[in-house]
């Protein structure tokens, strides 16, 4: 067997087995349980994802006692659906999606975009906590994308650390601003929140090769702020 392959090999050996070791470690009975629980596919964890959003909108979301299975939740979790988010005050995963402390894996970021920490914890939602779907979610009037759009087309020089947003968010939001839209800031929001998904679904080796096997899907969605539906995009 050549060099080339023998290092491939061992590569592929390696990532297994280390994932093998954190998942032994990371997930406990309970969670194992539920990573096999009949039914639960990506498909299934995204229509439980937006019938909690049908309960919200409806003003209908299940009454929790969220201190009941505190105790267990201490020795395991096993998150169904991941949520790539921004960080907007005025966006909670956890009551747009009507679920309790244990089900969503949340990661956010003001602009919902993807870094090396953030993919990072994806990652290990998926390949050991065992998440089924992955969502980045944007949201209408998006103070992160309006500064974006505002920056490339005035040149605006933002302070601190701000202006690595929009260097971070330029490639997604770019192309919406040549084509000129109408509604262009809402446009730009869908842009920024599908070039992040597919960032995320061609990301080597884990999540792209996940997405391939079909074990775990990446979707995007848009989050109104005035009704509080989620919209896939």
């Amino acid at each position: 067997m050549c060099e080339t392959c023998c290092s491939n090999v061992s590569r592929r050996t390696l990532m297994a087995g280390g994932l093998g070791l954190l998942a032994a470690a990371s997930l406990p009975l309970a969670a194992q349980a539920q990573a096999n629980a009949p039914g639960d596919t990506p498909d299934a964890a995204l229509d439980k994802l937006m019938q909690g959003n049908e309960r919200y909108i409806a003003g209908q979301m299940r009454e929790r006692d969220f201190s009941a299975g505190r105790a267990a939740r201490a020795e395991s979790q096993a998150p169904f659906a991941a949520i790539l988010g921004c960080a907007d005050s005025r966006v909670a995963p956890e009551l747009a999606f009507d679920q309790g402390p244990g089900s969503l894996f949340v990661v956010r970021v003001a602009g919902n975009f993807v870094t090396p920490d953030g993919l990072a914890s994806l990652e290990y939602g998926a390949a050991v906590l065992g998440t089924k779907v992955i969502m980045v979610l944007g949201h209408s009037n998006c103070g992160a994308v309006n500064a974006t759009v505002a920056a490339l087309q005035k040149g605006n020089d933002l302070p601190g650390h701000i202006g690595d947003l929009v260097r971070a968010m330029k490639p997604g939001i770019e192309p919406v601003l040549q084509k000129k839209e109408e509604d262009l800031r809402h446009q730009a929001v869908i842009a920024n929140v599908r070039a992040n998904v597919r960032q995320l679904q061609e990301s080597k080796p884990i999540l792209a090769d996940m997405v391939s096997s079909k074990k775990l899907r990446v979707v995007g969605g848009v989050y109104d702020l005035a009704s509080g539906k989620v919209e896939l995009v």
